[in-house]
């Protein structure tokens, strides 16, 4: 009997010493997780905190908060009044780069920004979505505002980009006098990022890893884009090649005003959209958008942007990576290295307005 509870202590105490064990190097392990953007959340020690984009005029870079791995939501998330604040900075900014810059911004309500706001009557809530933002999970957010599920875990991935399953109308389904109502008195928001770091999302996502049921992008579209910026026929350095294509080609192409990429964009259709600038996609300059989430600030944006539409208790938004929001410099000079500063002079052109309008400095370490 008392050889039988010894072995009895044993196996406890040796059950007790893999448990310590395994909580200490959970400690040292980087979880990996996929998120909707097409990429993997990075190891702290290789990004660089940048300072808030919330203030009206240029900073040093985007801010990226602490995010514990227990919670989608960090600890000490600041006030309604203090993000009321944040939120009508982020408008004034918008309002102000409206009306003093150039033309680029201001692109008209048509059918192509129309087709990109997904709305949901039953709350009145109007959503632009921006591409390699995080859209999958504000699209199953509305989902379940709906009404078609309890839960945003409930929602199966497969049917949130299925339109013709998901239930979700866009805007240019509705009447002209329907599009107007709504554009009137909906609550309307968007979610931005860092355009460069967005780019290299999309790069990532549609010619490295490319989801298997987008096939096109590896087979049709990364062959068109090398046919016309290649330089030479052996794959250029400074950046990991996809199907053949590189970083830099896909940075000529963007960049490119001759108008062989706008040639390039009809042909490849509403690919596009993935690397459009947000004022192609939303006329931020013409709609009046009652709220302007960060992808940097995500964790603070959210339970803000769910209590102004008037839905906070209703949903809860999917847990977010600890991470994987956070900005990472690092990254983006190792995809732009070996690229011209020339070449990343006319990338940043095209999309300055995307900077200007919702306070993201300019990449200075890229352009001189």
């Amino acid at each position: 009997m008392s050889q039988t509870m010894r072995h009895r202590w044993l196996l406890l105490g040796a059950c007790g010493w893999v448990l310590l064990i395994l909580m200490f190097a959970s400690k040292f392990i980087s979880i990996r997780t996929s998120d909707d953007y097409g990429e993997k959340s990075i190891a702290q020690s290789g990004t660089e905190p940048g300072t808030k984009v919330v203030v009206s005029t240029p900073v040093s870079g985007p801010e990226t908060p602490a995010v514990k791995a227990t919670t989608n939501l960090p600890s000490a998330l600041p006030s309604a009044t203090d993000w009321l604040d944040v939120s009508e900075k982020r408008l004034d900014l918008l309002s102000a780069v409206c009306k003093n810059t150039s033309a680029k911004t201001r692109d008209p309500v048509n059918k192509f920004v129309m087709d990109r706001i997904f709305v949901c009557d039953k709350h009145k809530i109007l959503f632009c979505q921006t591409p390699k933002v995080g859209n999958t999970q504000w699209k199953k957010v509305l989902i379940v505002l709906n009404g078609d599920f309890a839960t945003v875990d409930e929602v199966p991935e497969d049917i949130v980009h299925r339109h013709d399953k998901n239930h979700l109308r866009r805007l240019s389904s509705f009447t002209p006098s329907e599009i107007n109502e709504r554009l009137r008195s909906y609550f309307k928001f968007l979610i931005v990022r860092d355009p460069f770091e967005r780019l290299i999302s999309a790069f990532k996502d549609k010619f490295v890893e490319n989801p298997r049921f987008e096939p096109w992008y590896k087979a049709e579209i990364a062959p068109a884009i090398i046919r016309k910026y290649r330089r030479n026929r052996r794959v250029t350095t400074g950046a990991a090649p996809a199907a053949g294509l590189c970083f830099r080609e896909f940075v000529r192409y963007l960049g490119d005003t001759d108008g062989r990429r706008r040639h390039l964009d009809y042909e490849f259709g509403e690919a596009v959209i993935h690397w459009a600038t947000y004022a192609e996609l939303c006329a931020p300059c013409q709609i009046g958008y009652s709220a302007v989430g960060h992808h940097e600030t995500l964790e603070r944006d959210v339970p803000h942007i769910l209590r102004a539409a008037g839905v906070e208790g209703l949903v809860e938004y999917p847990a977010i990576p600890p991470g994987i929001t956070r900005y990472n410099r690092t990254k983006v000079e190792q995809y732009f290295a070996g690229i011209s500063r020339p070449e990343v002079r006319k990338l940043y052109a095209r999309y300055q307005g995307d900077f200007l309008l919702f306070g993201y400095p300019p990449p200075r370490f890229l352009l001189s």
